[in-house]
């Protein structure tokens, strides 16, 4: 997909979490083949997927509650090492997570959780990162945070693959925008395209006019 971002948008129940599992190597594919950097990676485990070149930020996020964000990022810290996303560049990207640095996961509100997840990712500091449902549950402030910081990442050469059911966070985050209908990529479009369009948008979304 190269350096850019791309959004997987479509109704609730038409595959896009299998989809970023599936990748990742959580669920096993029944056809076809997933390749990365010109290599076959279905069939490898979750920890090989990750040093083949792709992070995960699933949806929920995962924390553990009791370790504090200090400890969730020290557990990837020897990874990081000398390389572009360090303990230190996460807490500069998220100023609020270095003032939450002796938190535990379950202390912090959903935005803090969300910039955790992300700044986890990021310390394995791999070509791309995929995202599924990042915004879910966040207020727009902290929707409109972590839109800047996808543009960012695509800035700095990391590539963004982002699964999203809000249509407003989807569309800013990515010009592409493909769409999913049972398993399937249905259609391709622009942002603007979908935007524009509230046909697509309750066809494909469920959104109403």
């Amino acid at each position: 997909m190269g350096t850019e971002s791309v959004c997987i948008v479509g109704r609730n129940g038409m595959g896009k979490s299998t989809l970023c599992k599936t990748i990742m190597g959580m669920v096993s594919p029944t056809a076809g083949a997933i390749t990365f950097s010109g290599r076959r990676i279905d069939g490898l485990a979750p920890e090989k997927v990750a040093r083949s070149g792709i992070a995960y930020v699933p949806q929920g996020r995962r924390l553990f509650p009791s370790l504090t964000v200090e400890e969730h990022l020290a557990m990837l810290a020897p990874e990081s090492r000398g390389k572009r996303w360090t303990p230190a560049a996460v807490y500069e990207l998220f100023p609020r997570l270095a003032d939450r640095r002796r938190n535990g996961g379950a202390e912090l509100s959903g935005g803090e959780q969300q910039m955790l997840a992300v700044g986890r990712a990021l310390l394995l500091n791999t070509p791309l990162i995929v995202m599924d449902e990042p915004s879910e549950g966040l207020a727009p402030s902290i929707v409109d945070d972590l839109i800047d910081v996808v543009h960012r990442l695509v800035s700095e050469g990391v590539a963004v693959l982002v699964v999203e059911q809000n249509l407003r966070a989807a569309t800013a985050m990515s010009v592409r925008q493909l769409v999913m209908t049972s398993g399937r990529i249905e259609i391709e479009l622009t942002a603007a395209e979908l935007l524009e369009s509230t046909e697509l948008q309750s066809t494909y979304l469920g959104v109403d006019a």
